[in-house]
């Protein structure tokens, strides 16, 4: 085979850091949705509280985790 013909392995989607904190973001919004709705909320309710637990925890993780 010629190496003319291959091309370079693709480049990744997201980098490492960006999948951590979004990873750390969507744990954080989980369990802020399971204890909102094991606290004796409704399911709305722990939606709304989970996406404000990802809102905040991915700005936190974005901040102490070094680029």
């Amino acid at each position: 085979m010629n190496d003319e013909n291959q091309q370079p392995p693709p480049q990744p989607l997201l980098s490492l850091r960006t999948v951590i904190v979004l990873l750390l973001g969507c744990l954080s919004a989980a369990a802020a949705c399971a204890l909102t709705v094991a606290a004796g909320g409704s399911t709305a309710e722990g939606v709304l509280a989970g996406g404000a637990g990802f809102a905040g925890a991915v700005l936190f993780f974005h901040t102490i985790i070094a680029p």
